[in-house]
């Protein structure tokens, strides 16, 4: 408890230093919704010896390279399990300052899910938590930091962090050897041609991995600047607020043609049928193409978003929240209006939200998510009929009931990660629990909720009896 407590005050002196002007991020800070730290060497759990890549000889090394190739990185394994979108180890953090007073704001971290064809997937979680930087990362408005993103097999997002880090702890791994070697020589513990021979297997398995690595960055480098265009279309994004999204100076043809006229298509009558087609798909009428934003409800303005999002025919459609801002009754259309097109359309989805009750109608497998990390991830019925994370049990104790009878007896669970963990021992890892469920836990942690899922199988068996 008490190094968490020292933890905390650091982030806070810290968001203090650099952050003393953003209210919302150091209040952020304050309520242990994200991490900010220092710029230095805590990554170096992630980079242990021997590394990930381990060489043995020159032929692997050449080996090795010949795999790398200036190609944008294809999977094929992809594509044959119809895993329309696969994201690895994602990673996406913020800078702030420069040199020694340089922090990072660790927004997503070390996040994995697949996506297959014609699956909708939700992504749950409270405000600050990072669902929409996934999401946006995704889409590549944001240049991620470490790890990859596949989608129909094709790298269209990747980050050379953890790369240029393993070069980094790689030398000082060198340095540390050829210093323990020197010890030993002077010590007369070993003979000076021991000492020759072992310093060059070290340099040259040092070598090696920096040259992996270069080879790595250089095709991240590559695959970040040759995606195809016409693929990144197929991903579109329905944007969380319905008001800001649109550009009040522009009509809505305007609005929903601008893609059409990025991607080439410059041809007004036929640039004009396709957006009132994506009017009509929605709801609205060819008359609302000539107005403004500001002519229109909140409904109505989500609409829009969303015909701005099918003209472009998408496969893949990333919806940020796109019900938060909408009157309960309104909800339901843009809900109904989704399932409607996804059937249509045969769309995939990644749907961002943080009420788990329409999460649950809307969704077939659901990640839960908190603090940047996924804590658990499972089917919708899974997830409902075993919820184990103490985060998740939080959520569904949140969702308010319609009988006001058992509304006045609904126990409200508060999540104190503090109290509900202890990782001084052992870090957790993202382990599956059941076959498709998967959760965040230690060892200990593993064992418990075996045991809790079956405590709820009985419970849930007792049920159907009765």
């Amino acid at each position: 408890m008490e190094k968490n407590k020292n933890v905390k005050n650091d982030q806070i002196e810290a968001s203090k230093k650099v952050l003393s002007e953003d209210v919302t991020v150091y209040q952020d800070v304050l309520d242990g919704k994200v991490v900010i730290s220092k710029d230095n060497d805590d990554d170096s759990d992630e980079h242990s010896f021997p590394p990930k890549d381990e060489l043995k000889d020159a032929k692997n090394v050449e080996e090795h390279l010949e795999n790398i190739k200036n190609k944008c990185k294809f999977k094929q394994e992809y594509v044959d399990s119809k895993i329309l979108l696969s994201v690895n180890h994602l990673k996406q953090y913020f800078f702030f300052g420069k040199g020694p007073n340089r922090y990072k704001l660790k927004a997503v971290h070390d996040v994995s899910f697949q996506i297959h064809e014609g699956e909708c997937f939700g992504l749950v979680g409270e405000s600050g938590c990072g669902k929409t930087t996934t999401g946006r990362s995704i889409i590549r408005l944001y240049d991620i930091t470490s790890g990859s993103i596949y989608y129909k097999g094709y790298r269209i997002g990747a980050g050379s962090r953890w790369n240029e880090k393993e070069i980094k702890y790689t030398k000082i791994r060198l340095n540390k050897k050829l210093k323990e070697l020197k010890n030993a020589l002077n010590k007369q513990e070993i003979t000076q041609e021991q000492y020759e021979k072992e310093c060059h297997e070290a340099k040259e398995y040092a070598e090696n991995v920096i040259k992996i690595q270069n080879a790595k960055i250089k095709q991240i480098k590559y695959d970040q600047s040759h995606v195809d265009r016409n693929l990144m279309s197929e991903i579109q994004m329905i944007f969380q607020d319905p008001i800001d999204s649109l550009d009040p100076r522009m009509t809505v043809e305007s609005i929903i043609s601008e893609g059409l006229q990025i991607q080439g298509q410059r041809n007004k009558a036929e640039n004009h049928k396709k957006v009132v087609a994506a009017l009509e798909k929605v709801g609205l009428i060819e008359d609302y193409a000539n107005r403004y934003p500001h002519e229109f409800s909140g409904g109505q303005r989500q609409r829009i978003g969303i015909a701005r999002a099918l003209v472009m025919n998408p496969k893949f459609l990333i919806c940020d929240e796109p019900i938060s801002a909408l009157d309960v009754s309104i909800r339901a259309q843009i809900i109904n209006l989704l399932n409607d097109l996804k059937e249509e359309m045969g769309l995939s989805m990644l749907f961002i939200a943080h009420d788990l009750s329409v999460v649950k109608y809307f969704c077939d497998k659901i990640a839960v998510m908190y603090f940047g990390e996924i804590v658990e991830l499972a089917t919708s019925d899974e997830l409902f009929k075993h919820p184990l994370h103490p985060y998740t049990k939080s959520l569904l104790s949140a969702i308010p009931k319609p009988n006001p009878l058992t509304e006045k007896n609904r126990v409200r669970i508060v999540y104190n990660p503090a109290e509900s963990h202890d990782y001084s021992v052992e870090k957790p890892k993202f382990v599956e629990i059941l076959p498709g469920h998967f959760i965040l836990a230690n060892s200990p942690e593993v064992e418990k909720y075996k045991e809790e899922i079956k405590q709820l199988d009985l419970e849930n068996e007792h049920k159907e009896n009765e």
